[in-house]
């Protein structure tokens, strides 16, 4: 199992934007930070401000910000949204199964008992988890450390 790009993403957005101490952060310099496109991150950060997790702020000088405190954030919760509702397997979309072993395959009760413990696991955790050494983050990112 893969986790999409977006996800991934959306994770790494949120865990810079935990580093920034109440300072707004451009996508262009997260794109920067992680050396990914910035044209994937607009998207993504549209996404989350959607879901209420990050706050833009528009105009000259804008950018930016988690809109909930890092413990708020539960991972799997992120997770969910960026992954989608969509069906693991196609017999689970709720059409007409064109699988000849639908109707004896349990396969799609396997995937989703599956899926439910990565996400029970996913939502133990917070933004907050993640960012528990903010030091060695900014080290890293080469941000300014405390």
């Amino acid at each position: 199992m893969r986790l999409t790009t977006f996800s991934d993403y959306s994770l790494r957005v949120l865990m810079y934007l935990a580093l920034q101490d109440d300072r707004l952060a451009t996508i262009q310099e997260i794109a920067t930070a992680y050396d990914i496109s910035e044209s994937h991150l607009m998207k993504v950060v549209h996404q989350l401000a959607r879901s209420g997790v990050v706050e833009t702020v528009r105009g000259k000088g804008g950018g930016l910000r988690l809109a909930l405190e890092p413990a708020q954030i539960r991972l799997g919760q992120v997770v969910r949204q960026a992954e989608g509702e969509g069906p693991i397997v196609e017999c689970l979309s709720g059409e007409p199964a064109r699988c000849r072993i639908a109707p004896v395959c349990r396969l799609p009760g396997v995937l989703v008992r599956a899926f439910n413990a990565l996400y029970a696991e996913l939502d133990r955790y917070t933004l907050e988890d993640l960012v528990s050494e903010p030091n060695e983050f900014k080290r890293v990112l080469a941000l300014h450390p405390e």
